[in-house]
């Protein structure tokens, strides 16, 4: 089933999709295990990666406003992460930046939240709903 090109649609990924999301944490995880046993050259590697393909599913979720609040924040947070790896590294103090940016992802997800989340909630529980019904139909083999 695919995401409708409505903001409130229930975001239900493709098998593509969930694979690149899965695929998505390797990437992080081999990043910050680079950046925790101080190999700099694999942690500045894996940035590039990482933020691409955080980037990527930004992309994919624009059309579902709760995944691409949730992404941006991701997007924000990958950044902010890595800034703060590469200031280890160097012997820069850039944790204010990394700051700056860990904070504009949490003012995205509150605005999410105080704005959006019970509009979303609402819109989406009779498609989901229906989702449920038919998920159940099939498991009974209807």
């Amino acid at each position: 089933m695919r995401t409708s090109d409505t903001p409130t649609a229930p975001y239900i990924p493709s098998a593509k999709h969930r694979l690149i999301e899965n695929g998505h944490i390797v990437l992080w995880l081999i990043k910050d295990t680079c950046w925790v046993n101080e190999w700099k050259a694999g942690g500045l590697t894996m940035i590039a990666p990482t933020l691409g393909v955080a980037i990527y599913i930004l992309w994919r979720s624009r059309r579902n406003r709760s995944e691409l609040f949730h992404n941006l924040a991701i997007c924000l947070w990958i950044s902010a992460n890595s800034l703060w790896m590469a200031g280890e590294f160097f012997k820069h103090e850039l944790r204010p930046y990394a700051f700056m940016l860990f904070i504009t992802g949490l003012i995205i997800l509150g605005i999410y939240y105080l704005f959006f989340f019970r509009k979303d909630q609402a819109a989406q529980a009779p498609a989901a709903s229906a989702v449920t019904e038919h998920l159940e139909s099939h498991d009974r083999g209807n």
